[in-house]
Order: structure tokens, then sequence, then C-alpha cells
């Protein structure tokens, strides 16, 4: 499921976390499914990272630790490294089949302000029927990182698919133009 994908210490990354002060980058404990149902079906407000790099958003500053909890309330995206070649990858992305996405851009307004583009299922930022938190967004950009202050946050900058907090978005344009 995951690319084992060691960072310059030898460690294996799984999981990018970014939050209003940290890049994160470690393994997610207890992960047993997708990193977005893992999201939305945490019983608890803190999920446990281990082996993570953190890296501030603001001063480029990298902390390493053997383990770190962090708040859910506080992630603005989330991605897990997966095998693009492997065939449960490419189903997980097609598992919105014949069903149409949306342009959005979206902006977070926190410390560091972040834009974040890509496309969407129709209105997937909206709570909806389902009372979900984070939804996901295919091909996406972020901008808004000083990528000066690290190389790290150049593995944000374009990203097959993030995981998106819906309440951690100040405001968004939806270029598909239905109405709410």
């Amino acid at each position: 499921m995951s690319a084992d994908v060691p960072n310059e210490e030898g460690q294996v990354v799984e999981d990018l976390l970014l939050t209003d002060a940290f890049l994160i980058k470690g393994v997610v404990e207890g992960k047993f499914s997708r990193l977005a149902k893992v999201l939305d079906a945490a019983a608890r407000d803190f999920i446990a990272v281990s082996n993570p790099v953190m890296v501030d958003l603001r001063r480029g500053e990298v902390i390493r630790t053997p383990r770190v909890h962090v708040n859910l309330s506080e992630l603005v995206l989330a991605h897990e490294l997966v095998d693009g070649s492997g065939d449960f990858y490419q189903k997980s992305l097609s598992e919105l089949g014949d069903e149409k996405t949306v342009r959005i851009r979206a902006f977070y307004n926190g410390s560091v302000g972040l834009e974040i583009s890509g496309s969407v299922r129709p209105l997937a930022y909206e709570r909806g029927s389902l009372d979900r938190n984070f939804f996901v967004m295919e091909e996406c950009n972020v901008r808004g990182l000083d990528l000066k202050l690290s190389s790290e946050f150049d593995l944000v900058s374009q990203l097959p698919y993030a995981i998106l907090s819906r309440s951690r978005i100040s405001y968004l344009y939806d270029f598909n133009d239905v109405s709410v």
C-alpha cells in the first residue's frame, strides 16, 4: 500500500501532515486502511506519528523526535506516500468512477497563508450527508510555502492528491459555479 520512502536518516516515511506550524513526515501509527479513512474515523483528538521529521513552516528549522501526537483540528492537509504504479493506488484514485470533478482553489489563512488548488468532487468541501471532516483533492498544487527555507517544502508544492481538512479552509473558489 505504501511506498516505503526513507528520509535522510534512513527512516521510513509513509505520511505527510501539514499543520499551521509544521510539515511533518513520518508514519501515522495504527493505520490499517487509507489515511483519509483513518482521519475521518479517528475516535480521538490526536493521532500519533512515529519517527517524525518536523519542519517549521516559518523558519525552516528541523526537529526530529521519536514520536509526536498531532491534534486533528490542527491539520490543514495530509498525504499518504503510495506506490503510484500499484493497482491498489490506481483503484483508490478511480473511486470517483464516472463522477465528474471540478477545479477549486482553497485558501487557508493562518500563520502561513496557503493556496491549495486542484480537482474535487462537486461540493466535496461541504459537510453533506456523509458528515466527514476531510475531503480528497486530486492534482493538488500548494502555494505559499517559502521554498528557499527548506527543500522539504518541494515535496508538498505538487502532490498527486491531498486530504484537506474542511474546517481549516478560510474561503475557496469553486470554478464549477454550482449553487450551494
